[in-house]
């Protein structure tokens, strides 16, 4: 056996290493480190719940929305708060900018140059490459020539930026495929998503008054109220993202499987997968039925065992185990009365490698992500992603509701283009919702708390997966707080049972021609989209050289 060790992993958000065991060119074990150690939960201690949902932002500027919401929610729940149905549109729309905003971003600007190689497209035929745009049914919005030309003097220059230090001469240069006329059109379509993850951040902004770390939602709703230019403005932006991606996103994927086909045949992971649900459904409000009100959002909640069944979610199925991460002890905690006291002992694969903990759900572990938010809208029965998935499934040779064809490393890439193209077209229905509400006479947005004590949880998403916010509140302000991140779940290391992790499941039978360039190996991390700046959450107290037990939600040792 040979090991095989990816440190850092690039293009991600954080600080990550994996490492394999490689035997007969297959990943026979794997090991994934989070570096990060960081965190909120004590910073937002005897802070009132308003407070938390601006500060909780910091945990990560690619995916601040998302924290301010979960917290916003629990914050909701703690004051016995309905927000508005104003306010529900605003956040779903401050929601999914961002989640166009991070899917744009992951699929072209971080992920796509372990498949595209920009400097082969100076081999291209421009004539040849329109023609395969053409057959493949791939958009082209700039002019091809010009980008060559562009290209060509990019690369005389020698200062290569971001097309330098990639791996495209791993396996000796067999790993990429040398396919010119695709690459340059997918290059096309990498500059133009450096203007689109801008437009959809810019409209984020727009909403939140800022971004990132927005700055209007609250417990109670929200504080940014329309006029009709800025919903004019918003419009605009909206159907400009909206066409851009569905032109590109989907199209693309598929050329890539056509391309890479052996992607589709590694890295499917645990096999299990949770989705606390996003966007808050039409048929509002819900009132004090939380489950009600997260199986009827946009993307609805299921908790997906092996053979896709879906069952509702249990807050106290949720648990974290310490024996493999960085933290004393080696206990099981059981939801909410999660303990964080952490202890950096070494680096050893053999005991502990990690600071990030391994969540589980009813004791297994399980994936967050595009890919557990699709397929449990599909097992739910939403209209738009049954009839998507099944469209890209008969791309993929597979049969209707074959779900199972997509647990790979491109299949779990593929899928969340799917989830692109629906946000997208949902943003600008949202805008229209809103301004038609406006015309009616409504212009509720927020609304005060009903009591000053209380408890609530958050069941929310990110956009790589499913986010817990939890706190207990007593007379206006914190006593205990409580996050559980998306790449939590997803890097979690070797559990209480001896079970892998889901990231690490999904390395296991990865095949590496190359020890020093395990481009496969790279494919499948950057396919969960890792963020280990949100996956740990321990902060500083005091005298700034200790770092004390949490134990949250209901006070602090």
């Amino acid at each position: 056996m040979t090991r095989s060790v990816i440190d850092p992993i690039t293009r991600i958000e954080g600080h990550l290493r994996v490492e394999m065991e490689v035997e007969n060119g297959v990943v026979a074990d794997a090991w994934v480190s989070g570096g990060c150690f960081r965190g909120m939960e004590l910073v937002v201690q005897n802070r009132t719940p308003e407070d938390a949902a601006q500060i909780v932002e910091r945990i990560c500027g690619v995916c601040p929305v998302s924290h301010a919401h979960a917290s916003s929610i629990a914050g909701d729940k703690a004051y016995g708060i309905t927000i508005s149905n104003n306010a529900r549109i605003v956040r779903n729309l401050l929601e999914g900018a961002q989640f166009l905003h991070s899917h744009i971003l992951w699929l072209y600007n971080l992920a796509a140059l372990d498949y595209v190689n920009p400097l082969n497209a100076l081999q291209a035929n421009v004539d040849d490459a329109y023609a395969v745009a053409l057959e493949n049914g791939l958009a082209l919005h700039s002019d091809l020539g010009q980008l060559y030309e562009k290209l060509a003097a990019f690369a005389d220059n020698g200062q290569l930026s971001i097309f330098s230090g990639n791996w495209f001469d791993a396996d000796g240069g067999e790993a990429y495929v040398d396919n010119p006329e695709a690459n340059l059109i997918l290059t096309s379509h990498y500059l133009e998503a450096l203007k689109m993850q801008a437009r959809s951040s810019e409209m984020a902004a727009l909403l939140g008054g800022k971004m990132p770390h927005v700055m209007t939602s609250i417990p109670g709703g929200n504080m940014w109220v329309p006029t009709e230019s800025k919903l004019d403005d918003l419009l605009a932006m909206a159907t400009e993202v909206r066409d851009w991606v569905n032109d590109t996103v989907l199209a693309d994927t598929v050329m890539l499987a056509k391309l890479y086909p052996e992607v589709l045949t590694f890295g499917k992971g645990c096999g299990r997968y949770i989705a606390w649900g996003v966007f808050e459904g039409p048929d509002w409000p819900y009132g004090d039925n939380y489950t009600e009100q997260m199986l009827n959002r946009y993307l609805p909640m299921a908790v997906l065992d092996e053979q896709f069944q879906a069952s509702d979610v249990q807050e106290n199925l949720i648990t974290e185990y310490m024996g493999r991460s960085w933290y004393k002890g080696s206990e099981t905690y059981t939801s909410p009365y999660f303990v964080t006291d952490p202890d950096f002992t070494e680096y050893n694969v053999d005991d502990r490698y990690s600071w990030v903990k391994a969540p589980a759900y009813d004791g297994k572990p399980m994936e967050a992500g595009s890919m557990a938010r699709i397929f449990a809208a599909y097992v739910r029965g939403v209209p738009f992603i049954k009839e998507q998935v099944d469209a890209v499934l008969g791309i993929l040779g597979a049969k209707p509701g074959d779900l199972a064809a997509f647990q790979s490393t491109l299949g779990r890439t593929a899928i969340r283009q799917i989830e692109t193209i629906y946000i997208a077209n949902l943003m600008v229905e949202w805008v229209n919702e809103l301004a038609e509400a406006i015309k009616g006479g409504d212009s509720e947005y927020f609304r005060e708390p009903a009591r000053l004590t209380g408890e609530g949880t958050g069941f929310w998403e990110a956009p790589r997966g499913a986010l817990y916010h939890s706190e207990k509140v007593v007379d206006g302000k914190i006593e205990g707080y409580q996050i559980i991140i998306p790449s939590t779940w997803n890097l979690a290391p070797i559990n209480g049972d001896g079970e892998h992790g889901p990231l690490e499941q999904a390395l296991i039978g990865v095949p590496v021609a190359d020890i020093e360039k395990p481009i496969n190996a790279l494919r499948t991390v950057h396919s969960f989209d890792p963020c280990t700046a949100c996956a740990v959450h321990v902060t500083e107290r005091g005298t700034g050289k200790h770092f004390e037990t949490v134990t949250s939600p209901w006070g602090v040792k």
